[in-house]
C-alpha cells in the first residue's frame, strides 16, 4: 500500500510540474499576443479570435504576433528534444546541437540556399527545412565517422571533441560566404547565426509544424527506449533493446528536430543545451517526463525571450538569441559550479 502511494506520488509531481508549464506558456503567449508596438487589450484580442475583430485587429494578431509565436513554440520544443535526445544518447551533459556542430552544419547548407537560390528569389518553404536537415545529417555522419575507432566503443567525450571541432571549421566556411554576400544578406545571415526568429510567415509554420510534431511524438514513444539506454549499453541490449538500431533512429530524429527549427528560427543551440537539464532537476530522469518538460521550457525560453525583445525598447533591434544567451549563461555557470 505504501509502495502504491509512493509511486503515485512519484507520477503526480511531474504531471502537475507539466500542468503548470503548459499554463505558464498560455500565459506568456497571451502576454505576447497583447504587447509591442500596436497594444491590444486582451478583451480586443478576444473578440479577434472569436472572429470579431476590426481588419487591423485580424492583422496584428493572425499574420504578425500568432505567426511568430507558434514559430517561437515549435522552434523551442524542437531544439530542447533534440537537446535532450543528444544527452541521452551520448550520456554527457554537454551533448546538443550546438556543442556537437550539428547546427552549424544546418547553418551553413540555410547559408548557401541563401546564397544561391534566395538571392535570385527563389524561395521554397519545404526545400529550406529539407536542406537543413541534410546539413545536419552531413555533420552528424562526419562527425560519428571521425570519432569512430575500430573495436571500440563509441567514446562519448571524442564525439563532443569531434564536434566542437568541425563546428569551428563550419563556421570558418559560414563565415567565409557571409563576407561575399550584398549588404542585406549579410545582416539576415549574421542576425540568423545569433538566433532570429525569420520563419514568422504560416507558408513555414504549416511545414514544420508537422515536422516538429511527429518527430517529437516518435521520440516521446521511443522515451522507454531512453530510459533503458541509459543504464548502459549491455544493460539496455539485455532488456531487449536493438542499440545499433535505436541509435541510428533516434540520432535521425534529433538532426531532423533540430535543423527544422535552425531553419527557420536560426541557431539557437543554448536552449537545446540548457533545456534537458532544468527539465531534469523540475521531474527526474525518467523520459516519458523529460522529453515534454524539456519541450515546453524550450517553448517558454524563447517565447519569453522574444516578447522580451518586442517589449522593452533597447535602443537597437536585438535578436532573440542573444536576449535568451545573456539570461541564461548565469543559470548555466550556476549547473557547471554546482556539479564540480
Amino acid at each position: 500500500m505504501m509502495q502504491t502511494s509512493s509511486t503515485r506520488g512519484q507520477l503526480t509531481k511531474p504531471v502537475i510540474i507539466i500542468l503548470i508549464l503548459v499554463v505558464l506558456l498560455v500565459l506568456i503567449a497571451v502576454i505576447s499576443m497583447n504587447v509591442g508596438r500596436m497594444n491590444l487589450t486582451p478583451m480586443e484580442i478576444f473578440h479577434v479570435l472569436a472572429g470579431k475583430g476590426t481588419a487591423q485587429q485580424n492583422l496584428i494578431v493572425y499574420e504578425l504576433r500568432l505567426p511568430r509565436i507558434v514559430l517561437a513554440v515549435l522552434v523551442g520544443i524542437g531544439m530542447a528534444i533534440s537537446g535532450c535526445v543528444m544527452q541521452s544518447l551520448l550520456r554527457n551533459d554537454l551533448a546538443s546541437p550546438g556543442t556537437l556542430g550539428i547546427s552549424s552544419g544546418s547553418g551553413l547548407f540555410v547559408l548557401l540556399y541563401i546564397t544561391l537560390f534566395a538571392a535570385q528569389g527563389y524561395i521554397s518553404p519545404i526545400l529550406l527545412p529539407v536542406l537543413a536537415f541534410v546539413g545536419g545529417l552531413t555533420a552528424a555522419g562526419l562527425i560519428f565517422l571521425l570519432a569512430y575507432r575500430i573495436g571500440r566503443d563509441m567514446s562519448p567525450s571524442g564525439l563532443i571533441l569531434t564536434g566542437v571541432a568541425m563546428g569551428s571549421g563550419y563556421g570558418a566556411l559560414s563565415l567565409m560566404i557571409t563576407l561575399g554576400l550584398d549588404q542585406k544578406q549579410y545582416d539576415f545571415a549574421l542576425r540568423w547565426q545569433v538566433g532570429n526568429l525569420w520563419g514568422d510567415d504560416w507558408k513555414y509554420i504549416v511545414i514544420l509544424l508537422p515536422w516538429i510534431l511527429v518527430l517529437g511524438l516518435i521520440v516521446l514513444f521511443k522515451s522507454n527506449t531512453l530510459n533503458a539506454m541509459n543504464l548502459g549499453n549491455q544493460t539496455a541490449a539485455g532488456l531487449g533493446v536493438s542499440m545499433k538500431r535505436e541509435f541510428i533512429v533516434l540520432t535521425l530524429a534529433s538532426v531532423a528536430l533540430s535543423s527544422g527549427s535552425v531553419a527557420l528560427g536560426g541557431n539557437f543551440f543554448f536552449v537545446g543545451l540548457i533545456a534537458p537539464h532544468m527539465a531534469r532537476r523540475m521531474v527526474g530522469n525518467n523520459h516519458k517526463f523529460v522529453i515534454p518538460t524539456a519541450a515546453l521550457v524550450g517553448a517558454l525560453v524563447i517565447l519569453a525571450a522574444d516578447t522580451f525583445t518586442r517589449t522593452v525598447s533597447m535602443g537597437a533591434d536585438i535578436p532573440t538569441g542573444i536576449i535568451i544567451t545573456i539570461f541564461v549563461t548565469p543559470y548555466f555557470l550556476y549547473l557547471l559550479a554546482k556539479s564540480n
